[in-house]
């Protein structure tokens, strides 16, 4: 059952039943709903990847392009999404709004900020589905998995050799460059 949750604004919070995800609305709480149901509608017509949302089909294609609709009025930095750019601009002001309860360490992201709290709390809510090892973050499970698929998803464009992490992928890059590793 979706729990309605009220924030210290008095703002009405949804929560969803299959995740620790909370938003404003009930349409929203629909929108999210549709990322666990598996469909996944909107479909890149250069890549072939799809989207449960047709907003990030639309950012999503801007890699494809080059395109970055929003610049730093302080640095000229570009980027995709406005969000990127306002996270962006708090390394420029020093802003960090979100606060740890327990220990008062300050975050520029919401998102650092709840990874954060996990290690107050030891929750893990990652879970391998082959091993059972649990994670405190989504990315650290999903590397971890391509150590039962064997699944080398970063490739060298040059050489064809390929990675499990993206990391590795543009340190072996500088190989090719002649930059120092």
């Amino acid at each position: 059952m979706n729990e309605q949750l009220h924030t210290h604004a008095g703002e009405h919070r949804y929560s969803c039943n299959e995740c620790t995800k909370a938003v404003n609305g009930k349409n929203d709480l629909m929108r999210h709903k549709c990322s666990h149901g598996g469909a996944r509608p909107y479909c890149c017509d250069v890549c072939s990847k799809t989207f449960t949302k047709k907003s990030t089909l639309i950012t999503h294609r801007r890699l494809h392009f080059g395109e970055r609709p929003y610049c730093c009025d302080v640095c000229n930095k570009a980027f995709t999404q406005k969000s990127t750019l306002i996270r962006h601009k708090r390394l420029h002001s020093g802003e960090r709004p979100y606060y740890c309860c327990v220990c008062n360490k300050a975050f520029t992201v919401k998102s650092t900020l709840i990874r954060h709290k996990r290690l107050h709390s030891g929750e893990r809510p990652y879970c391998c589905d082959v091993c059972s090892k649990t994670f405190t973050v989504r990315a650290t499970l999903i590397r971890h998995k391509r150590s039962h698929s064997g699944e080398h998803p970063f490739c060298c464009d040059v050489c064809n050799k390929a990675y499990t992490e993206k990391t590795n992928l543009t340190r072996h890059k500088r190989s090719h460059s002649g930059e120092c590793p």
